[in-house]
């Protein structure tokens, strides 16, 4: 476990600098070549390199045991990393907008040959980011690897839009370009904010249905009543529920036997945490319906 650790915290540290240090060289080289593709694409990486290095340091920072500040421990912190990216991401999208938009209508001429290298060295660099962390275990890792193959994937179009350029007079696929590639940004970071929003609400986890687990419940032997039941997501990975059980004419032993069924079935249900409360039947609690 601790070696996996290791592995996934230098695989993070090595994407982060390769992902930084190429970012650095498509500002220079987006201003060089006169691409608001390029530019977008190197906001797009600026993001992606805020994200390596959040999820570089919440690697560890997140796996900080509750203590008297934080009952849960600190695995939501990972949450934040999401929020600032998508708004470093958003803000930055609305000033690509504000330069592309005007080349729609008065395109200017690029350096196809530079965007051509540009975006060779663009597959190379964010390909090998990508494939160190394929093999990654944490969830971190699998998502950031996902989006670096993403990134490939818009090098690749840049590819193919300097190979029509060089051929074809059409210095409006660059702006083209850049408006696809800020569309899927901004969709992107607007969609990972909604999602941390719901986490900070306690919206209950698209993977749990409420549904289905008090149709299992109540289905249990002794089992006349759910309620007072509650499910939300520490992390977006997990899970905790809140719930009282009334139970028909049980002892104490058969009360705790039902309460290890009942965890046995949260389990399967994609329920990490579980805080199991048992009344019986007449004895029902009277409590605010939260």
């Amino acid at each position: 476990m601790g070696h996996h650790d290791h592995s996934g915290v230098k695989n993070l540290k090595i994407a982060f600098f390769l992902n930084l240090g190429f970012t650095i060289l498509e500002f220079i080289g987006g201003f060089l070549t006169n691409s608001v593709a390029i530019m977008s694409d190197a906001l797009h990486d600026l993001g992606d390199s805020i994200s390596l290095a959040l999820a570089w340091y919440l690697q560890n920072f997140s796996k900080k045991k509750r203590d008297s500040n934080y009952s849960y421990g600190y695995g939501r912190f990972s949450l934040l990393g999401a929020w600032v990216n998508a708004l470093i991401l958003i803000v930055g999208s609305l000033f690509i907008l504000y330069e592309a938009i005007p080349r729609l209508f008065n395109p200017q001429e690029v350096d196809e040959k530079g965007m051509f290298f540009f975006a060779l060295f663009g597959i190379a660099v964010n390909g090998y980011a990508a494939w160190r962390l394929h093999s990654g275990k944490s969830l971190n890792e699998k998502v950031i690897s996902l989006h670096l193959m993403e990134d490939v994937l818009g090098w690749v179009a840049i590819l193919i839009s300097s190979i029509v350029m060089m051929f074809t007079d059409l210095p409006i696929l660059d702006p083209i370009l850049s408006l696809l590639i800020m569309g899927f940004v901004l969709y992107n970071a607007i969609k990972n904010m909604i999602k941390a929003m719901k986490v900070f609400l306690q919206g209950i986890p698209k993977n749990v249905d409420l549904d289905k687990v008090k149709e299992l419940i109540l289905a249990l032997p002794r089992v006349e009543d759910v309620y007072h039941l509650h499910v939300w997501t520490l992390d977006g990975e997990v899970n905790i529920l809140t719930i009282h059980i009334q139970l028909n004419n049980v002892d104490m032993t058969e009360a705790q036997e039902i309460k290890s069924r009942v965890r046995d079935l949260l389990a399967d249900l994609n329920i990490q945490h579980a805080t199991i409360e048992t009344e019986l039947v007449g004895t029902k609690m009277d409590i605010s319906d939260y």
